[in-house]
């Protein structure tokens, strides 16, 4: 049964400044409209670091290093035998200059604090002040997409 297994990915990388993160208004047309953080799929075969570094990189224009493991989102179809993992990073290393039009939506500094009352994915919302928490985080949601419906979540702190 493993053998026929999909697993996909992906990778997002927080960008921190003092109390403010960097976080990209997403239009409707980009898919997930709102306010989320840069990243996406792993390209073979980078590591997930490296993958987080060139995705801030292509979608904000600054180069990023000294990446923090802040924990796992994964998503399970297990009708579809399908895995969509998100490994999540914090940095507040970073240099350059944001790009003018980034691909992915505008680009916006804003308050730790405030970030919270921004349109974002429910998804996002709710990991979003994980990020800023000691330790790690995991968590793992069993989804059906044939009924669109969550069978199982789990948010842990480790």
């Amino acid at each position: 049964m493993t053998d026929n297994i999909k697993v996909d990915i992906y990778t997002m990388c927080l960008v921190q400044d003092g109390d403010k993160i960097l976080l990209l208004d997403r239009p409707s047309n980009k898919g997930f409209p709102g306010f989320i953080g840069p990243g996406g799929k792993l390209d073979f075969p980078e590591s997930l670091t490296e993958g987080a570094a060139r995705e801030v990189y292509e979608e904000t224009g600054l180069r990023v290093s000294n990446l923090i493991y802040k924990g796992l989102d994964e998503f399970v179809d297990v009708k579809k035998n399908y895995r969509y993992m998100v490994f999540n990073y914090l940095t507040s290393n970073f240099e350059g200059n944001l790009l003018p039009n980034p691909p992915e939506g505008t680009l916006h500094w804003v308050s730790i604090h405030e970030a919270k009352e921004l349109p974002m994915q429910p998804w996002f919302k709710r990991r979003f002040p994980l990020f800023f928490q000691e330790g790690t985080f995991e968590i793992y949601s069993v989804w059906d997409e044939e009924e669109k419906v969550t069978l199982k979540e789990t948010v842990k702190q480790l």
